[in-house]
């Protein structure tokens, strides 16, 4: 028997849907099948089920944040369970002796390959692994997927490579966010500044537009326009000299102006072009997220989320793919799948389509561009759209499109570029497009279609004319434009286009800042962590994200560079090439080298800290309960327990909780206890299962608070006494 570990429930109900199963509260039972002689057993995670360890868990001193305890390095990486139940489920069966070896059914990625691994190191127990891997969560995939299960030591570097990476950003990120925040504090900006080895390069990009907008001065210009009537009609043109449309001056646009007005006019020169564009490629993941930003306003992380949810449905493959292309045996499926898309009424109006079949087309058919997952399709399991939610549907009708589009001809625009000479001196250019051939367009039209301007395609070279009317228009620069958060997700991937040919071509690889899967979740750290804003769609950098940003500039915490490398040597991990010795090596050296090198500048930093919300330190002074019966200062109220003021001036180590054997103490009675030495009769104490009554006593000669028996006035057994102070 075999037990399978899947990474949540809803992808365990799937994965037993094609057999005969028995669902119970915590775990499925497959029953002994031609896929599983002996059945099966299926348990899941809730994702993460174990994390990394907290500092404190390596040297109690690096529980508080201190600089002289930078860099915080651990030799050796450790994980703890946080969700105990789920845990146990798993190790109850994977300690079991009938179970003989492990299927490992997490996401096929890097992530789920560390998910699902870390929970059988951590059970302890050793047995084969074998290793899920599909894109599909349908029956026909699932089936298909146990019946070709690869041995689990074809994707161990895959776990290797996701612990090196949160090794890696365990140690910068921890320490760099402690290093900055505490520098920061030295400056009186009392905030916590979160550093992350992504997050923070693709802050700095957005600081930098941030600066190229506010620094940005309008430059006045000006055009001047011309109408020129023919003998079939009117058609328009924009003076222009070598290209250039702008004048610098009025007074030299108002001098054109005079001249052309009235004049004889000529066309010197006619062009038409038709220029053939090919329909999109299908979705990745980046590539749907900016879709779905533009036409919906989605957020990359609400993309990614409903993606999810589609594919958990068994309607969409596996989202977290870097792919726009399939394989054969994918595209094979696209005939029978389009004969179910055309029965559906909202896409009926898109049928007939050209294309039959996609095989031979290597623009979307190629497996040298499928990684570990190809495109974003639908599955073979179609569903009229209208049957899902709201945001699902616009999701779902957006993959289902673009793969019709892909079967329909190129779009033809025809470009028509036009040259008037007016009285043998002054040039005017018009130019237009018109759509030919909607070819794919008419299932993917855009708003920003031009039309063909009346009467311009009826043009030709030498045709006369006179300038009807003219004017000067008046126009300014703008400045850049913002990002919107699709923006992001695709400058995150190209940001290293502007590196050095070498880094380029590592990002090129990589692409770019993060990866697939953790772009969403990158931009939504800023916004949570409060760097950046997003209002009707458009990024702002925030006064605290400026301000990381002025810190951190012009070191490798700020540039794509130190991702690039890191993602190159990662990748390098991934693919089993190298181990992960030398880079842990080096990313400890940086760790070191990023702490001396802040340190040494922060004394130049020019910062104010000014917009910035702080946390406020508390003003309320801790209530008094008492004076100490050891030292005589105050005893205060400390949260969860009574402690003695005393403790920093002379070490005085009086405590008293707060709840004591199972029994929360009344203040009433704890002043008591203070001022006059023991308390009221308290009812309700527990030990062992007996219960019982007492009365608190500070002991003078034993110089500790004990219980005294309700009844006979006499202390507690020493078994049942509480030492507390």
């Amino acid at each position: 028997m075999q037990l399978i570990i899947a990474e949540k429930p809803d992808q365990a109900k799937k994965l037993a849907a094609p057999f005969q199963h028995q669902t119970n509260k915590d775990h499925i039972i497959l029953a002994p099948c031609e896929t599983f002689s002996q059945g099966a057993v299926l348990t899941w995670a809730l994702g993460h089920l174990l994390e990394p360890v907290p500092p404190e868990t390596y040297r109690a001193d690096w529980k508080r944040w201190n600089l002289q305890t930078l860099p915080m390095i651990p030799e050796d990486f450790r994980y703890r369970v946080k969700r105990r139940r789920e845990f146990n489920v798993i190790y109850k069966f994977a300690k079991d002796n009938k179970i003989k070896g492990f299927i490992h059914a997490g996401d096929a990625e890097r992530e789920g390959e560390a998910i699902v691994r870390l929970i059988i190191e951590e059970t302890g127990v050793h047995k084969p692994i074998k290793r899920l891997w599909i894109s599909s969560l349908t029956p026909q995939a699932v089936l298909q997927g146990f019946q070709t299960l690869k041995d689990g030591s074809q994707t161990e570097s895959l776990h290797n490579e996701a612990v090196s990476r949160a090794y890696a950003d365990w140690v910068i990120g921890l320490n760099a966010t402690r290093l900055y925040t505490l520098l920061m504090q030295k400056k009186g900006i009392n905030a916590v500044f979160t550093v992350g080895r992504v997050q923070t390069p693709t802050l700095c990009l957005i600081v930098k537009r941030e600066h190229e907008i506010a620094s940005f001065t309008p430059v006045p210009y000006w055009e001047v326009k011309a109408r020129f009537q023919h003998e079939k009609g009117v058609y328009e043109g924009t003076w222009h000299k070598k290209g250039e449309s702008k004048i610098e001056t009025l007074e030299m646009a108002e001098k054109i102006h005079a001249f052309v007005e009235g004049k004889d006019a000529q066309i010197t020169s006619f062009k038409e072009k038709i220029r053939k564009i090919k329909p999109p490629l299908l979705f990745s993941l980046s590539t749907l997220q900016s879709y779905a930003n533009k036409a919906f306003q989605f957020s990359p992380k609400k993309t990614l989320d409903t993606a999810q949810k589609l594919y958990t449905k068994g309607l969409l493959t596996y989202p977290r793919t870097d792919s726009s292309h399939v394989t054969k045996e994918e595209a094979q499926q696209f005939p029978r799948m389009l004969n179910q898309i055309e029965k559906i009424a909202a896409f009926e109006k898109h049928f007939p389509l050209p294309k039959q079949t996609l095989l031979q087309d290597k623009r979307y058919v190629d497996a040298k561009k499928v990684k570990d997952h190809y495109a974003i399709i639908p599955t073979e399991e179609i569903k009229d759209p209208g049957k899902l939610s709201a945001d699902e549907k616009k999701i779902y009708e957006a993959v289902i499109l673009r793969l019709l589009a892909a079967h329909e001809n190129d779009a033809e625009i025809k470009d028509i570029h036009c040259e008037t000479l007016v009285d043998e001196r002054a040039t005017f250019k018009s130019n237009t497009s018109a759509v030919m051939k909607e070819g794919w367009k008419r299932i993917l039209p855009s708003s920003k279609e031009q039309k063909t301007e009346h009467g311009l395609t009826a043009l030709r070279e030498g045709l006369a004319s006179i300038v009807s009317q003219a004017e000067v228009e008046a126009k300014k620069t703008k400045a850049p434009k913002r990002y919107t958060e699709g923006d992001l997700i695709q400058l995150m991937k190209t940001c290293g286009r502007e590196l050095d040919p070498e880094l380029a071509q590592v990002l090129k690889q990589t692409e770019g800042l993060g990866t697939e899967a953790t772009r969403a979740g990158i931009i939504t750290v800023l916004k949570d962590r409060d760097y950046i804003q997003v209002a009707k769609n458009l990024v702002y950098a925030t006064e605290k994200g400026k301000t990381l940003y002025q810190a951190v500039e012009g070191t490798i915490l700020a540039s794509p560079e130190m991702t690039a490398k890191w993602e190159q040597r990662l990748s390098e991990i991934g693919a089993g090439e190298k181990g992960a010795g030398m880079f842990l090596e080096q990313v400890k050296k940086l760790s070191t080298a990023v702490v001396e090198k802040a340190q040494a500048q922060a004394g130049s930093w020019d910062i104010s800290g000014e917009g910035i919300p702080q946390k406020k330190k508390s003003t309320r002074k801790p209530a008094k309960a008492g004076n100490c019966p050891l030292c005589g200062e105050a005893v205060l109220d400390k949260g969860n327990f009574y402690g003695c003021a005393g403790y920093n001036k002379n070490k005085c180590t009086f405590t008293l909780s707060k709840i004591l054997l199972e029994k929360k103490l009344p203040l009433k009675q704890v002043k008591l206890l203070l001022k006059q030495g023991e308390t009221e009769v308290i009812k309700g104490f527990k030990k062992e299962n007996n219960h019982f009554d007492a009365v608190l006593k500070w002991d003078q000669k034993l110089k500790k608070i004990i219980f005294v028996s309700n009844t006979s006035g006499a202390p507690v057994s020493e078994k049942n006494s509480g030492k507390t102070g």
